[in-house]
C-alpha cells in the first residue's frame, strides 16, 4: 500500500453530457424565470404555469406554486394535477424530475439531481432521475438526493434528507431518513 495520498484536484473537473437545454433558453429563462417564478412579486398562479410551460415544463391541472420558487431547468420537469410547491423550494433538475400526482413540496423542500464523486480525485458530476409518485409529502427544509424515486404517499419529514428510494405509504425521518412507521390516511 502507498503512503501517499492522492488529493482532489478540481482543474480536472468533469461534467457529463445532459441536456441543459440552448445558451439563449437559460438566459431567457435565468431572466424571465427570476421576474415570475424565483420571485416575491404577487404573480398570479396561473402566469406563472403558463411561463412554465413556454419554458417546456409539463404542468398538469391544480398547481399551486408559491412565491421564491427556484426551477433549474423547466424542460426537465413533469408536474402530474393538484401539486402543491411551497414557497423557497429548490428544484435543481440537471436531469428529469417528476412529480406525481397530489405531491407537495413543503417550503424550503430541495429536490437535487446532481451530486459529485468524492472518490475521484477530478469531482466529476453525476445525476439521477428523481420520481415523487402520486400523495408524496417532502416536509419543510428536507432533501431528495439524485437517483432518488419516492412510493406513492411516502412522507419526509422536517429536514430530513432521502439518500435512498422511500416506500409507498411510509414515513421517514432523519439525516439519512430511516423508516418511522406507516402512513395511515383516514377521511
Amino acid at each position: 500500500m502507498s503512503d501517499q495520498l492522492i488529493e482532489t484536484d478540481l482543474a480536472n473537473y468533469s461534467i457529463p453530457h445532459y441536456d441543459h437545454g440552448s445558451v439563449l433558453r437559460r438566459i431567457a429563462w435565468f431572466i424571465l424565470g427570476n421576474v415570475f417564478i424565483n420571485s416575491y412579486l404577487p404573480i398570479p398562479v396561473k402566469l406563472k404555469v403558463l411561463f412554465l410551460r413556454i419554458f417546456g415544463a409539463k404542468i398538469g391541472k391544480g398547481l399551486i406554486i408559491k412565491p421564491k420558487v427556484n426551477i433549474k431547468y423547466p424542460w426537465l420537469l413533469t408536474v402530474h394535477d393538484h401539486v402543491w410547491i411551497g414557497e423557497e423550494v429548490w428544484i435543481d433538475n440537471l436531469v428529469e424530475v417528476t412529480l406525481g400526482s397530489h405531491v407537495c413540496l413543503s417550503q424550503g423542500a430541495m429536490l437535487l439531481t446532481g451530486n459529485h464523486d468524492f472518490t475521484k480525485s477530478s469531482f466529476d458530476l453525476f445525476t439521477g432521475k428523481i420520481v415523487l409518485e402520486k400523495g408524496v409529502w417532502i416536509g419543510a427544509k428536507a432533501v431528495v438526493c439524485p437517483g432518488v424515486s419516492c412510493g406513492s404517499h411516502a412522507v419526509l419529514g422536517i429536514s430530513s434528507v432521502a439518500a435512498s428510494n422511500l416506500d409507498s405509504y411510509t414515513i421517514y425521518r432523519g439525516n439519512p431518513a430511516i423508516r418511522v412507521k406507516n402512513r395511515e390516511i383516514t377521511q
